[in-house]
């Protein structure tokens, strides 16, 4: 009975131990990437160049809208080519709130379900 006791009691301590490390592991894991992240951003981040917005053409096809310096230029981006296509007046341009400096963030899509959300309960269109 004894013996049977410890074998459970020894089974116990292994799991926590195991769960204990998996979870500093994953904790190690998530700053380390924040940290990496953070240290790629800023070193890529200029303030003179800006990819605004990107549309994917095909599979290797892309047209971008860059800033570079104060001037808005459209550029064609293909496997082996980057090509001007033209300048934009900053004028013509509209992005959307949180839409400069690339794609929206988190924060920016949840804020925008939410808000199509409470307009699905309030129309009765709720499922």
């Amino acid at each position: 009975m004894l013996l049977a006791l410890s074998d459970r009691t020894d089974s116990y301590v292994q799991f926590v131990t195991v769960l204990l490390l998996f979870v500093f592991v994953l904790a190690v894991t998530a700053f380390v990437t924040k940290w990496i992240g953070g240290y790629q951003k800023g070193r890529s981040a200029g303030a003179n160049m800006e990819l605004m917005e990107a549309l994917r053409l095909s599979n290797n096809k892309y047209v971008q809208i860059v800033r570079i310096g104060r001037k808005y230029l459209a550029v064609a981006v293909c496997k082996d080519t980057v090509t001007m296509l033209s300048e934009i007046p900053a004028e013509d341009l509209c992005f959307s709130e949180g839409s400069i400096g690339g794609a929206p963030g988190f924060k920016d899509v949840l804020t925008k379900i939410q808000k199509e959300r409470i307009l699905e309960k309030e129309d009765g269109r709720d499922e």
